[in-house]
């Protein structure tokens, strides 16, 4: 991951978080992303130049969200599934540019037989256990702020104990972070996405939709999951 620089102004390392599933029957998977971005280290030109791409092939510039592009809902409703290609492409080439590092953690619910407080205590294992192995790196920063849009309780606690016991609470800024404002908060969604994604075609899971937007699992891990994956932080 980035480190913090020295000078006279502090440094400060943004985790942006997101999640897919819920502690519902509605999934089978439950995962949580950290994206970690040194805010000295520019992301601004990679930005510009995927809003020059999108206006180049004619596409809006809408909060990426990926469960709906993949199924042409929301905003994506009444795109073609080529132009719905085109973006996650061009999202894709975005993320590849961007200076960041990212951790996503990824469990099969039943794992847990329907104990909801010892899914969220491993959670918070998952976040301490990731931060301890690169402290140094992460006390090196003066402020670490993260976001995250308070939508599930139960990410949002295993955020807090876990920081807050690997960190000094002092240099943590909680902020609610929703995907229309932080562009590095889409890149949450995008990669826990692709997790997920990755997670089912190695069990023999993935959906016609996979198929139609991926290929099948040789496709889906040359051209998407191994350039991406350069950028994963090891525990």
């Amino acid at each position: 991951m980035s480190t913090g620089t020295g000078g006279a102004m502090p440094s400060v390392l943004s985790i942006f978080a997101d999640e897919s599933g819920e502690w519902g029957k509605r999934s089978e998977y439950y995962l949580i992303t950290l994206v970690f971005h040194d805010q000295s280290k520019d992301i601004s030109l990679a930005l510009e130049r995927y809003r020059q791409s999108l206006a180049d092939y004619g596409l809006p510039d809408v909060p990426f969200h990926a469960g709906p592009l993949l199924t042409g809902h929301d905003a994506y409703e009444g795109m073609s599934l080529s132009e719905r290609k085109r973006l996650l492409g061009l999202f894709v080439i975005m993320t590849r540019r961007l200076p960041i590092t990212y951790r996503t953690f990824v469990h099969r619910k039943s794992d847990f037989d329907d104990n909801r407080q010892r899914f969220e205590a491993q959670l918070k294992r998952d976040i301490v256990n990731l931060l301890l192995a690169h402290l140094s790196d992460f006390h090196s920063y003066g402020t670490v702020k993260v976001y995250y849009d308070g939508g599930q309780q139960i990410v949002t606690d295993a955020l807090r104990g876990g920081i807050e016991y690997a960190l000094s609470i002092d240099a943590i800024v909680y902020r609610d972070a929703s995907p229309r404002d932080y562009r590095l908060e889409q890149v949450a969604d995008f990669l826990c996405t692709l997790e997920l994604t990755c997670e089912k075609f190695r069990n023999g899971e993935q959906t016609e939709t996979d198929n139609k937007f991926f290929g099948d699992w040789k496709s889906f891990r040359v051209n998407y999951l191994k350039p991406i994956r350069r950028k994963r932080l090891e525990s």
